[in-house]
């Protein structure tokens, strides 16, 4: 049983965890989305989270805080220069975890870790395709039903020719 064990070890001894945690949020704030394994992503996203909210407020203390945490100063910058103007009005959930299928090797389950304000794809995509659907389902079966009311009375007229020429 894992009865209050939180925390998913990854595997690996505490120093190396906190490394990758490190690393693979440095690459996320700078990329703004990363290719990765799901129990890395579910690791990463309490991580994450937290550090851009410590973001939002913009002094010393905040910034040593955060670097204490990534230990990379162009991430560092990065997250208090582009990130949390951008993400200020959010009151959290700055990440999104999209699964992409299973790794060919040994079929681990890979995920796409990206910030939800970050996605311009994503955002104007929905746009687009409200522009494109119809109003209604209703009037395409009516138009197809349309021609097959004129050629019902057609079709007696015709059985009827051949029985007056007898």
């Amino acid at each position: 049983m894992r009865h209050n064990k939180a925390v998913n070890h990854l595997g690996r001894k505490s120093g190396h965890r906190k490394a990758l945690l490190a690393n693979m949020a440095s690459s996320l704030i700078i990329k703004k989305r990363i290719n990765t394994t799901e129990a890395k992503a579910k690791a990463l996203k309490p991580y994450v989270e937290p550090l851009v909210t410590k973001a939002k407020d913009d002094s010393t203390h905040s910034r040593r805080v955060v670097f204490s945490y990534l230990k990379d100063k162009e991430a560092t910058a990065e997250l208090f220069r582009t990130i949390a103007p951008k993400v200020a009005d959010r009151p959290g959930g700055y990440l999104r975890i999209l699964h992409t299928g299973f790794r060919q090797g040994d079929g681990g389950e890979m995920v796409l870790l990206e910030f939800v304000d970050f996605n311009e794809a994503a955002l104007a995509a929905p746009k687009e395709a409200k522009k494109a659907t119809r109003r209604s389902r209703k009037a395409a079966p009516k138009a197809a039903e349309a021609p097959k009311a004129e050629a019902a009375p057609e079709a007696p007229a015709a059985e009827a020719a051949p029985a007056a020429e007898e």
